[in-house]
């Protein structure tokens, strides 16, 4: 799997290289600090995933996903994010995310994750799915 991560913390970037490489089949191909330069990326390297923060400078990690998703069609693009909020999630996937993970996840997760999206699958963190579910039965 061919990899593309987009965060605005190199030490994010580096940590994350870091985990997904110590898998024999996890590959990452490349780096983008920002919006802009994750939807350039993504046109130059064709990954088979982008990990995509969401809250970056310039350019969003929302509407990022929605070029990246337009122009790269093999590419599937998993959000990785401090935000919880059901309408934040809810504007990932509009944009064509195929998975949500929270930073606060275990290495083990994010892995299952990524593998699972570039796969052709959804995913949601459990966390997530629990306060979209709270959310829905609130209303």
């Amino acid at each position: 799997m061919r990899v593309l991560l987009a965060d605005d913390h190199e030490v994010v970037r580096e940590g994350l290289r870091s985990l997904l490489e110590s898998q024999a089949d996890i590959e990452v191909v490349g780096y983008a600090e920002d919006g802009a330069s994750a939807v350039q990326e993504a046109h130059r390297l064709n990954p088979d995933l982008v990990i995509m923060d969401i809250t970056m400078p310039g350019m969003n990690g929302i509407d990022a996903t929605r070029e990246v998703v337009a122009g790269c069609p093999r590419t599937r693009v998993l959000c990785l994010s401090v935000h919880r909020n059901i309408p934040c999630v809810r504007a990932v996937f509009d944009a064509g995310a195929s998975g949500y993970v929270l930073k606060d996840c275990a290495g083990r997760e994010l892995i299952a994750a990524a593998r699972s999206v570039a796969e052709g699958s959804m995913y949601v963190s459990p966390n997530i799915s629990n306060a979209a579910l709270d959310s829905y039965y609130a209303d």
